[in-house]
């Protein structure tokens, strides 16, 4: 892992370079300009490092066990960044505050004199800014978050955050400190100190109150937008083929050598290890031989002596839902031999948790078989799993034979699924299923996410912070979007604030969306291709005279061109304030 600690250092470093640290910079210069040495900008520094690195890793235990919300964080660091700015502008209350500071620091030796003043008072605003940043990091730090936010926070995982911080604290101290030794030794600063001081404190003032109301976020995306070349080459730096395995290594420490095939991948056994179990499953629905939503859980022991299909899907995933058809198919023709189907239903987005969401979907699809709720990832970890669809075939002995990922290899699948029925003795024909495989064929746009976890194709810049943003619409380059009006943007989806665009330049012949109408009972949204309305004949299922009605949470289809791949423009016109936006497929 030494590669990890070295590249999490080095994407430290750089950090100072990424627009996204430049908000907290005024500040940092601002409470540097009051210290007569090193002790307040080492306060501030030591302060912002540990912070970051502590709520970054413990946030998620945190708010689980004291039920925070964790706004509450937030207004934490925007009131003592108030009060800090205050005590600049207002002598009188500076002194008032350094008394308090005065009094609390003498309880610790860790410097002395009038320095422990200086030294904590730079601490507690570090540890305010700490609160309040996300830096723009790369892969190295995004799998930290991810790993921590789930709570798989690991001695590996505490030391990379360290050596991350470690690499922000050197280049940020010399800023502070060097920025300190700059404005005291330049006389023309010094007869107006106490103005510039001033000035100074109604400055982090202002960052408090734009950090109150997400403005702070306006600016960082505003920096964004205007330097892209170098957020991109910040986050460029840990984004090379050895780190990415060794993250993989970190994300999946539990995979040994022995799950990996030894078998060539064409054939189809193209694996060869024991299963994993179906503990940790959050609600058992539709078992035959159950009640419909409060099933009984079903183990690998239980299932012994059976041929079983794990299938991992999602109900808003395109992808899962082409394949459903033939795994439903194989469920019907083949249980009567002993052939079990689990279908594993991990959620990519909160909605997804829901168990009558579940339900409505086992309807809709026609499945008949057990589907677990996964709602905690506990299965699908379990699996290394990484990917929906994703099917695991498990032989009569509890070991996993074959692994399918994605669309496509159905007549491999189902070859497959009758060699190992015929191994345990079962007489099944050779007869493959005619279920039409609607697998893509020709290329088409990337599935693109709007929240801003996973965002990668915005244009023009690829991606942007959450928070609250005026976007101007623009004409995207090709497999890119664009938005327009006011959006307020979560990890997972785009919420639309008053009337909104959304803009996308796609190549496909179906176009699929995943949207909510929130906490509205129903959403209206406008849909035009190459601008005008779209027509019937270029209509997807879910559009009626060029408006979606959005009335449940799931996946609609906006664009359907009947067999014809081609380049055209998408607009979106969200009629609804509140609607939720949340990720782009292509047919």
């Amino acid at each position: 892992m030494m590669i990890l600690f070295f590249f999490a250092f080095l994407s430290g470093l750089v950090t100072i370079f990424a627009p996204c640290i430049w908000p907290l910079l005024p500040i940092i210069l601002a409470s540097s300009s009051q210290s007569k040495g090193h002790w307040r900008p080492l306060g501030v520094t030591l302060g912002l490092m540990l912070s970051f690195a502590f709520f970054t890793l413990s946030i998620s235990w945190l708010i689980s066990l004291f039920h925070l919300d964790p706004n509450i964080l937030r207004w934490f660091a925007v009131v003592i960044l108030f009060i800090l700015g205050l005590a600049m502008v207002i002598p009188a209350f500076s002194r008032l505050l350094e008394g308090w500071i005065s009094r609390f620091s003498g309880k610790f030796s860790i410097v002395s004199g009038s320095d422990k003043n200086e030294f904590w008072s730079g601490f507690l605003l570090g540890v305010s800014l700490g609160i309040v940043w996300t830096p723009c990091a790369g892969p190295v730090f995004a799998t930290v978050a991810t790993l921590a936010a789930v709570g798989n926070v690991s001695l590996t995982l505490i030391s990379i955050s360290l050596f991350y911080v470690l690499g922000v604290g050197i280049p940020l101290f010399i800023f502070a400190y060097g920025g300190s030794l700059l404005l005291s030794k330049t006389r023309s600063f010094s007869k107006y100190t106490l103005i510039v001081q001033r000035i100074f404190g109604i400055l982090v003032i202002l960052i408090s109150l734009a950090i109150a109301t997400n403005y702070d976020k306006v600016v960082e995306n505003d920096l964004l937008n205007l330097f892209p070349a170098l957020t991109n080459g910040v986050e460029n730096i840990d984004n090379n083929h050895a780190v990415i395995s060794q993250l993989n290594k970190l994300k999946h420490p539990g995979q040994q050598s022995s799950s990996v095939s030894n078998f060539n991948t064409q054939s189809l056994l193209n694996t060869d290890y024991p299963a994993p179990g179906l503990n940790g499953g959050t609600a058992w629905l539709n078992n035959p031989n159950g009640a419909a939503t409060n099933s009984k859980p079903i183990t690998m022991k239980q299932l012994r002596g059976k041929v079983v299909l794990i299938d991992f899907w999602t109900y808003t995933c395109i992808n899962c839902i082409r394949t459903l058809p033939h795994v439903t198919t194989w469920y019907n023709k083949y249980h009567k031999d002993g052939f079990v189907v689990i279908g594993v239903h991990t959620p990519e987005f909160a909605f997804e948790h829901d168990t009558y969401n579940v339900l409505n979907a086992i309807k809709m699809f026609n499945i008949h078989y057990p589907v677990v709720q996964d709602n905690n990832y506990t299965i699908w970890n379990a699996y290394n799993n990484e990917y929906w669809p994703a099917e695991y075939l498990i032989d009569a002995n509890g070991n996993v034979r074959r692994t399918d990922f994605g669309e496509g290899q159905y007549t491999q699948m189902e070859e497959a699924i009758q060699l190992l029925l015929k191994d345990a003795g079962k007489k099944v024909n050779n007869d493959l299923s005619s279920v039409p495989d609607k697998t893509p064929q020709a290329q088409t746009s990337p599935e693109t996410y709007i929240g801003s976890d996973r965002v990668e194709y915005y244009y023009p810049n690829g991606s942007y912070p959450g928070g609250m943003y005026h976007f101007v619409l623009q004409s995207p380059s090709s497999n890119s979007f664009s938005l327009g009006g006011t959006w307020d943007i979560y990890n997972q989806f785009g919420q639309t604030v008053g009337k909104t665009e959304l803009q996308y330049n796609f190549l496909a012949q179906h176009v699929y969306l995943v949207l909510s109408a929130g906490l509205n009972k129903s959403a209206i949204v406008k849909v035009f291709l190459d601008g005008n309305q779209i027509s019937d004949s270029e209509a997807g299922s879910d559009v009626q005279n060029g408006v979606v009605n959005v009335n449940t949470d799931r996946l609609y289809n906006l664009v359907d061109l009947h067999g014809n791949t081609e380049n055209h423009i998408l607009r979106l016109e969200f009629e609804t304030s509140g609607t939720q936006v949340f990720a782009f497929t292509f047919g």
